[in-house]
């Protein structure tokens, strides 16, 4: 009887050990399923404090981790910066060997290497931002209706300069390099700023680069000194050049701003303690697409879909951080916005929709694909 009850004590012990192993095992199992990704960007990277910057915020979110402490980076998620264009090819080459569950390019310019890559791994998950021409079942493309965020800054800068009293005010519009997506901000601007003040002057200029923020500020002095009220630049982290002069202008008292991209770019702007040389930003919250892919990929839903993030989507918006855009012209722009959301107001999204608009400047540097 002593041995019977010391073997049944045995098996039920071995029983236990054997279950709580099993569950020791599907705990590690389950933290071993977190997905894994790999984000590659352009040479501006993650600290542009612009486009980049709005990716990784995503990225963030999802592994629960904070700018200041990404400890899950280098474990479930890691980004690689392409210093120059003819790395692209091979830190895509490099994330689809290692086989990461989503690889995430947030430039149009990775397009042609990725529409190559992806062609011949088939098994591999890819997002890309700004393309919606690479139609591969294993290519999730996010874009955005940057023409209509832009268009409520473009409001925005041009009832400010009403309110202050501005008379014949003008307008300037920075990018980086000339194509489609660019156009979007382009044209969206100006037709937000043509809405309220019809016949207002518009310049335009292209830096050819993302990463140039000199260029840029000297571009922004000399309209600022010509008497541009407000520029807009959609340039990477050439655009950073616009905002350190306006920062400069305003602290010396000059009525001047300078209008964000892509994140908030109030903090940019601050020339003291409170105060900023930045009006507003058009958000573009790439952190929306970057969520949506990897709930995608966590969820078994992940697709090969073309997904434009709108005003209704809240792909796009517009920051109101600055007291200076005050209430009274928030709420024009939230009556504006939601005119857009209804479809009561479409906005064109080309220069050739664009240039068929009353009064629509006819000799911009933009350029349509």
């Amino acid at each position: 009887m002593k041995k019977m009850l010391f073997i049944v004590g045995l098996l039920v012990s071995i029983t236990g050990v054997s279950l709580f192993a099993s569950a020791v095992s599907q705990q590690a199992t389950q933290a071993t399923q977190e997905i894994t990704m790999r984000l590659l960007t352009d040479a501006t990277g993650i600290d542009d404090k612009s486009f980049n910057a709005a990716s990784w915020r995503g990225i963030l979110q999802f592994y629960g981790d904070t700018w200041d402490n990404p400890s899950k980076r280098g474990v479930s998620y890691d980004v690689v910066t392409a210093q120059t264009q003819d790395m692209f090819l091979p830190i895509l080459l490099q994330a689809t060997d290692e086989k990461y569950d989503l690889i995430v390019a947030t430039s149009f310019m990775f397009g042609d290497v990725l529409m190559d890559v992806a062609g011949r791994n088939p098994n591999q998950k890819y997002l890309i931002i700004d393309v919606d021409w690479v139609n591969l079942p294993n290519v999730m493309q996010a874009v955005y209706a940057e023409h209509e965020g832009s268009y409520l800054v473009g409001a925005a800068a041009a009832l400010k300069a009403k309110a202050d009293g501005v008379s014949n005010p003008r307008f300037g519009f920075i990018g980086g390099i000339p194509g489609a997506t660019i156009t979007k901000f382009e044209v969206g601007f100006i037709q937000g700023v043509l809405s309220v003040i019809p016949d207002a002057q518009i310049v335009d200029y292209y830096v050819n680069d993302w990463g140039n923020p000199a260029l840029a500020k000297t571009q922004a002095k000399n309209w600022y000194d010509s008497g541009v009220y407000a520029i807009y630049s959609a340039a990477g982290a050439s655009g950073n050049g616009t905002i350190a002069q306006a920062k400069e202008y305003r602290l010396q008292g000059k009525n001047v701003w300078a209008i964000g991209v892509d994140s908030d770019q109030h903090e940019e702007g601050l020339y003291n303690a409170t105060d900023s040389a930045v009006l507003t930003s058009m958000v573009k919250r790439v952190e929306t697409s970057l969520m949506y892919g990897l709930n995608a990929v966590k969820n078994g839903a992940f697709t090969g879909e073309a997904i434009t993030f709108d005003l209704q989507k809240d792909g796009v918006g517009y920051s109101t951080s600055n007291s200076a855009l005050t209430a009274d012209i928030s709420a024009q722009l939230e009556a504006v916005k939601q005119r857009i959301i209804s479809g009561q107001l479409s906005i064109a999204s080309t220069y050739a929709q664009a240039k068929t608009l009353p009064g629509f400047p006819q000799d911009l540097h933009a350029l349509d694909d």
